[in-house]
């Protein structure tokens, strides 16, 4: 199990990761595909909020299910609590000291087909892409 610290840019939101981690994560839905960040899945038991939880700043859209936050002060998006698996958090991994992305595999995530258009989700969840 790795241990790694994470802040956002300007050091106001502190926190802790304790997982496994085996792959990343890039999601193709609109929100994620302009932020640009890879994301690790961890459970809602690995992330630790050291410090900062009043600088975090909630975004919703869509479904309002998922909830991505970001720092107030420098803006950058840390974690969010996942849609598909609410019980998760993607963390950005550029926010971790220490951690190389380069040594895990990488994958794309469905999340464009999640989009609610006609305001019904979809069915269920197909899982992240394989390409």
């Amino acid at each position: 199990m790795g241990v790694w610290s994470g802040s956002c840019h300007c050091g106001a939101v502190r926190f802790r990761v304790e997982a496994e981690i085996d792959e990343l994560t890039r999601c193709d839905c609109s929100l994620c595909r302009r932020r640009g960040a890879l994301m690790a899945r961890v459970h809602e038991r690995q992330l630790t909020i050291e410090a900062g939880e009043e600088h975090l700043t909630l975004y919703q859209w869509n479904t309002r299910v998922a909830r991505h936050w970001f720092c107030r002060t420098c803006g950058i998006y840390t974690f969010h609590r996942k849609r598909a698996a609410p019980d998760h958090y993607g963390v950005n991994v550029g926010c971790l000291e220490a951690f190389d992305p380069t040594a895990y595999p990488f994958r794309a995530a469905d999340g464009l087909t999640m989009s609610v258009r006609s305001g019904e989700g979809r069915a269920g969840w197909s899982g992240p892409r394989e390409d």
